[in-house]
This record gives C-alpha cells, sequence and structure tokens, in this order.
C-alpha cells in the first residue's frame, strides 16, 4: 500500500503548543478522521490552517464502521490524518483499532507528536516521575472502580487517571478507601488552558475540595505505594512522632509524616503516640 497513517498529537488547551508540522500535514492530508468535526474547524480556524481534505467523523461509537472507508482510502494512496479532541489519538481516546487494522495491511503509520496530558499532569505533580503507569479512565460504576483501585494498593510506580469532573469526588474517595487518606496526589483540571489549575496533597484533602464540585478535563495523579512497612516499636513511632514535633510540625502533621516515612497505617502510628502518653 503506497498511503499511511498520521496521528496527530492536537493541543491540550493552547493552538500554540502545536508545531507546524501538524499544520502541514492539516492542509495537505487526503482525508481528516477526526473525533470532533466542530474541533476541527476550530482549531483550523486558530492555527490559520486551510484544509482541503475530506473530512469524516472517527469517535467510539462509528469507530469500527469506519474502518473500511479509511483502510480502502489508504489503499489507493491516500494520506489520512487521524485528530482527536485533544492529545494522542488511541490514548484513551479512539484510534487503537485503526492503526491495528493498518499495521497489519501494511500500511505505514506514523505520528506528529504533541502534547500529552499524562506527561504533563506528571510534569507539575511534583511526584516521582522516573517511573509510572498510565490507567486511563476508571470504571464508571463504583463496585468496578474500588475494585480497580484496590488491585493497585501495591504499586509503586506513580499512576495516572483520567476522570470526568461529575464523579471525581466519588472517584477520590474510593482513592482513600484504597490507597489510605494520607497518600499524596495531584488532580490535574483543565490544563494549559485558562483556567488551569493544580490541586496537590493528601487524597484525603483533595477528596473533600472535590466534594464541593469540580469542572472541566481531569488528569488525578497518585504516588505509587511506599516501600514496604518499617518494623518500629511502639515507643519508637512515638519517639519519631515528638521528634516531628520539636522542629515545629503539628501533631497531625508529624503523624503523617511518619506515616509516609514507614508506611505504616496512620491507626499504628496514633495508637503508638497515646500509648506512649499513658502513665
Amino acid at each position: 500500500m503506497s498511503g499511511r497513517l498520521v496521528l496527530g498529537g492536537a493541543p491540550l488547551g493552547q493552538p500554540g503548543d502545536v508545531g507546524p508540522r501538524l499544520r502541514e500535514v492539516m492542509e495537505s492530508a487526503d482525508v481528516l478522521a477526526v473525533e470532533d468535526t466542530r474541533r476541527l474547524h476550530r482549531l483550523a480556524a486558530d492555527l490559520g490552517v486551510t484544509f482541503t481534505g475530506r473530512v469524516v467523523t472517527f469517535h467510539e461509537s462509528v469507530e469500527k464502521a469506519r474502518l473500511p472507508g479509511l483502510m480502502a482510502a489508504m489503499a489507493d494512496g491516500a494520506t489520512v490524518l487521524l485528530l482527536t479532541d485533544a492529545g494522542m489519538p488511541s490514548v484513551s481516546d479512539p484510534g487503537y483499532t485503526l492503526v491495528r487494522a493498518a499495521i497489519h495491511a501494511g500500511v505505514h503509520v506514523t505520528s506528529v507528536p504533541g502534547p500529552s496530558a499524562v506527561t504533563t499532569a506528571l510534569a507539575v505533580s511534583g511526584l516521582p516521575v522516573d517511573r509510572f503507569c498510565f490507567e486511563g479512565f476508571l470504571p464508571r460504576k463504583g463496585g468496578e472502580r474500588r475494585s480497580t483501585l484496590a488491585a493497585l494498593a501495591d504499586e509503586r510506580r506513580t499512576m495516572v487517571f483520567f476522570e470526568s469532573p461529575h464523579r471525581l469526588a466519588d472517584a477520590l474517595a474510593d482513592a482513600v478507601g484504597a490507597f489510605g487518606e494520607a497518600r499524596e496526589a495531584a488532580v490535574c483540571r483543565e490544563l494549559t488552558k485558562t483556567h488551569e489549575e493544580v490541586r496537590r496533597g493528601p487524597l484525603a484533602e483533595l477528596a473533600e475540595w472535590a466534594a464541593e464540585g469540580v469542572r472541566g478535563e481531569i488528569t488525578l495523579v497518585v504516588a505509587g505505594a511506599p516501600d514496604r512497612p518499617v518494623s518500629l516499636e511502639p515507643a519508637e513511632l512515638a519517639a519519631a512522632v515528638a521528634a516531628e514535633e520539636d522542629m515545629g510540625a503539628t501533631r497531625k502533621d508529624a503523624i503523617r509524616a511518619v506515616v509516609d516515612r514507614t508506611g505504616l497505617p496512620k491507626r499504628t502510628v496514633y495508637d503508638a503516640v497515646l500509648a506512649a502518653k499513658t502513665p
């Protein structure tokens, strides 16, 4: 086949993040397969791009139905540009089925790299990024979501999730149940857009904040599980908390610091402090 499939990285919010290569491919592509035609026209207007290629919708509900036509176009030598609403196609967005079909048929598959909410959120989260895993969207149903999070309780890598703003509060509450209230996380909202906001802190605090209602596109970054619990006697735990307090920490923050450092349950550390004060 002489055609090719180009995966275009669309801006998360700022059109200026797009490089000249995407502009060139938008103008020259024979077919533009897009998740939302309205966003295509808005992006083209923002970039000052005039495209002459045929436009077809390519979203989740029509993805499989569009495959034969797009494959036929590439068999005839066409260049097909795949654009989703934001970020890279096929990364929790439409595109995987088309990529697999193109590879199987011997079509050249390439990309014009662009912004990614996954790596952008990791970079601004303040959490370790030397190793991470991307878990995509959490299940919509509460039971399935809790099971998914419970299975990740011992994951040591930093985790990245996409989530709907309408389900964020429930997802964070379930994350508290799976990972503990002190696990550090960051909620990244409307990345690169005018109302960008990054909230960082323990899961319990973020869940309380989200309960008031959140809007916008959400990427959630959660720290991985701490090292296996350190074996310390109650008196040693109480002394560690006291040392944190001597350095100016409140009792709550001192206990949290020891929990984070040892990997022990908060209740274990709290009970050790109480026992130390019992005559």
